[in-house]
């Protein structure tokens, strides 16, 4: 049985040649396994995105951001992924958070 770091790599060659949703079974996969799985919640939050499968991605996002929240990044892919599914209060809101801990002040 792969573990999630070889599913996460499975998925990064599903995405490479195109199969966005080859790389979500994969991905899905890996976080089932492991709910802790950050890399693969990030990838899944993008993939989703892509897809514009809105709900999805802002779940996996926020995943990443429960999971890793000292992390200035995680805030900053969070607002991205709000900004790409046009959640503007919500993308600003993370990017504030990122800016903040980025900063030192949180």
């Amino acid at each position: 049985m792969p573990t999630p770091n070889e599913l996460y790599d499975e998925a990064v060659g599903y995405r490479d040649k195109g199969d966005k949703p080859g790389a979500i079974s994969k991905l899905e996969e890996a976080v089932a396994m492991d709910s802790a799985f950050a890399i693969g919640h990030g990838m899944l939050a993008k993939l989703y995105a892509d897809l514009a499968e809105v709900d999805k991605a802002i779940h996996h996002a926020k995943r990443v951001v429960e999971l890793e929240p000292d992390d200035t990044f995680s805030y900053t892919a969070l607002s991205v992924i709000y900004q790409r599914c046009g959640k503007i209060p919500e993308a600003e809101h993370a990017k504030a958070i990122a800016l903040n801990k980025q900063m030192g002040f949180e």
